[in-house]
C-alpha cells in the first residue's frame, strides 16, 4: 500500500489517549520549510550579488530629489523599503534576517526612531509592529495549526473526504479540495495545508495507479498536483487566517481607513469561494484530463487507512471542539460577546495547552511562527512609515491620474489585473502585498470604488496568484516539488485557471458582496 501503515500513528495509545508524538524528525513543520543549510546556503560570489543589488538600488534611490509632495523623510524610505524588496525576491538570506537589516538600516539612517518618540506617540517606529495584534493573530494561528498536524487530525479529515468522493478522479480533486476548505480557517500556512498534508495524500492516490514522475504521470498525478495548487490558492482566499499573508492585508487596509474583520472577509469570500472551488478543479479536468477517470480503489486505500488510524483520539477530539469554538468566536464573538479575533485565537491555544494536546515545548520550537513575526511586523512598519509619511497617498494619486476619466469600475477591474498578472514578477507573495497592495487599493479609493468591496477583492486576487507559477508562493513550490508537472505544464494550466479563478472572484464576489452590504 503506498501510504505506510506506520505513518497512520494509530496503533498505540498514550495514557491520556493521544497518540504517542512521532520522532522530531517526522513532525511536519507548520509554516515553510526551513531550507538545510546545503539549499539554503550560497556560494560568496552568489551572495554578494544577491546582498549587493539591493544595497545598490537603495542607494541610488536615497539621494535623488524627491517628486512634489513627497518629503525627503519619505523618499529615504522607500529606498530602504525598495531594497528590503528586492533583498526578499532575491534572499541572500531568510527572511527574516533580510527584514531585520532593513529595519536597522531605518533606525541607524534616522529614517525611523527605534521606540515610539514621546512628543508624538502616534509616529512610526521600528519595534511598532511587534504591538500590533493583527500580527499575533497570524502567530496564535501558526500555533493552533500546530494541533492539527501533531494530532494527525489534519491526515484523517483529507482521507476522510476522500474516502467519500474518491470513486472519480474528479471526485478525488473535489474530496481534496473540501478536505483543504476545512482546516482552512485554522492552519495560516499554505505550505503546511498543501505541501504538507494534501500533497502527500495526493501521491499516496496517484501511486495507488502506479502514476508516478514521468512516463506515468499523466495518469493522475499530474492533475492532481495541479489541482491541489489551484484548491490551495482558492481556500487560503477564503478565511483571513488562512494565509500569513492576510492579516498584513487586513492591517494595511486599515492604514487606508478599511476595516477587514474575521468575519467581514469569510462573508464576502464564502460564495466565490465555492464557486472557484467547483468550477476551477472542473476546467483543469477538461483542459488537462487524467488519462485514469475511474478510481475505486482509492476509496478503498482511504477507508483503510482510516480503519488504521481507528477511533479519535482525545487529542483529536480536543482539537475537534477548539476549532468548533474558534470558528464560532471568529464568526460572531466580535459583534456578540466583544472578542476580537486575536483573543479568540489566544483562547485557542490556551485550550490546547489545558488540554495537554500542545505543550510549552511546542510553543517555543515552533519557528515558523516567530520568524513570521519578525518579517511580518517589520515590513508593517515599513508600509505604515510610507503611508504616513505621505508616499502611498502620492503613488495613489499618480496612479489614479494616470487613468484619467475612467470610471471606478473599470479602473478596479484593470487595477485587479495588473496586480493579478504581476505576481509573474515575485517569488513572494508577501512581497508583493507588502510592494502593491496599499497603493493599487488607495488609487481604487481616489477613484471612487467601494473602500471595503477593493480592499477585498485586492485581498482574494493576492490569493489567488498565488498559484500562478511554480515559484509563486504558498503550497506551489512543495507541490511542483513532487516533479508530476513540468514548468511548462504549470504554466499553461495555471494560466488558464487562473483566469478563471480571478474571473469568478470578480464577477461572482462582487455581485455577491453588493447583495450583502459590503459594497
Amino acid at each position: 500500500m503506498p501510504i505506510d501503515p506506520s505513518s497512520a500513528a494509530g496503533a498505540t495509545r498514550s495514557p491520556e489517549g493521544q497518540r504517542p508524538p512521532d520522532p522530531p524528525q517526522t513532525v511536519p513543520p507548520v509554516g515553510p520549510q526551513e531550507p538545510s543549510r546545503e539549499r539554503h546556503e550560497v556560494g560568496w560570489r552568489a551572495f554578494i550579488w544577491r546582498i549587493g543589488l539591493p544595497v545598490i538600488l537603495g542607494a541610488a534611490i536615497w539621494p535623488l530629489p524627491s517628486p512634489g509632495g513627497v518629503s525627503t523623510q519619505a523618499w529615504h524610505m522607500l529606498a530602504l523599503f525598495v531594497a528590503t524588496i528586492l533583498a526578499i525576491i532575491l534572499r541572500p538570506l531568510p527572511m527574516g534576517a533580510v527584514t531585520l537589516l532593513g529595519m536597522l538600516a531605518a533606525v541607524l539612517s534616522g529614517v525611523v526612531p527605534l521606540t515610539a518618540p514621546k512628543d508624538d506617540p502616534t509616529a512610526p517606529y521600528a519595534l511598532m509592529g511587534f504591538a500590533n495584534s493583527t500580527i499575533w493573530l497570524i502567530v496564535m494561528a501558526f500555533l493552533i495549526s500546530r494541533g492539527f498536524i501533531k494530532t494527525g487530525l489534519g491526515r484523517r479529515i483529507a482521507l476522510f473526504f476522500v474516502s467519500l468522493l474518491g470513486k472519480k478522479m474528479l471526485g478525488v480533486s473535489y474530496g481534496l479540495a473540501v478536505a483543504d476548505l476545512v482546516m482552512a480557517p485554522a492552519i495560516p500556512s499554505a505550505t503546511a495545508r498543501g505541501g504538507g498534508i494534501m500533497a502527500p495524500i495526493m501521491k499516496s492516490v496517484a501511486e495507488v495507479y502506479d502514476s508516478r514522475p514521468g512516463p506515468t504521470a499523466r495518469r493522475a498525478g499530474s492533475f492532481l498536483a495541479i489541482n491541489v495548487g489551484q484548491v490551495n490558492a482558492i481556500t487560503c482566499a477564503m478565511f483571513l487566517t488562512a494565509m500569513a499573508g492576510n492579516p498584513l492585508i487586513a492591517s494595511l487596509a486599515e492604514q487606508q481607513g478599511v476595516e477587514i474583520t474575521w468575519a467581514r472577509w469569510a462573508l464576502g469570500a464564502i460564495v466565490p469561494g465555492l464557486v472557484a472551488l467547483v468550477a476551477v478543479p472542473f476546467v483543469v479536468y477538461l483542459i488537462y484530463p487524467p488519462e485514469l477517470k475511474e478510481t475505486p480503489e482509492v476509496v478503498s486505500m482511504a477507508r483503510g487507512e482510516l480503519r488504521r488510524l481507528g477511533p479519535l483520539s482525545s487529542g483529536e477530539k480536543i482539537m475537534s471542539g477548539t476549532f468548533i469554538l474558534l470558528l464560532l468566536l471568529w464568526t460572531v464573538g466580535d459583534m456578540v460577546l466583544g472578542i476580537d479575533a486575536t483573543t479568540t485565537a489566544v483562547i485557542g491555544v490556551a485550550v490546547l495547552l489545558l488540554g495537554r494536546v500542545l505543550t510549552w515545548q511546542d510553543i517555543i520550537a515552533e519557528k515558523s511562527a516567530w520568524d513570521t513575526m519578525i518579517w511580518f511586523s517589520i515590513l508593517f512598519m515599513m508600509a505604515t512609515a510610507l503611508n504616513q509619511y505621505g508616499l502611498i497617498s502620492w503613488v495613489s494619486d499618480t496612479i489614479a491620474g494616470s487613468m484619467g476619466g475612467l470610471g471606478w469600475v473599470p479602473a478596479l477591474i484593470i487595477l485587479c489585473l495588473v496586480y493579478f498578472y504581476s505576481h509573474y514578477l515575485f517569488a513572494s507573495a508577501t512581497a508583493h502585498i507588502s510592494a502593491m497592495y496599499v497603493a493599487f487599493l488607495g488609487a481604487a479609493i481616489t477613484l471612487g470604488a467601494p473602500p471595503l468591496l477593493a480592499a477585498l477583492l485586492l485581498g482574494y486576487i493576492t490569493n489567488a496568484f498565488t498559484s500562478l507559477t511554480q515559484y509563486a508562493g504558498g503550497a506551489s513550490p512543495a507541490i511542483f516539488g513532487t516533479e508530476y508537472n513540468t514548468v511548462a505544464q504549470w504554466w499553461r494550466v495555471s494560466a488558464v485557471a487562473g483566469l478563471v479563478s480571478v474571473t469568478i472572484w470578480l464577477v461572482v464576489g462582487s455581485g455577491w458582496m453588493n447583495l450583502v452590504g459590503l459594497a
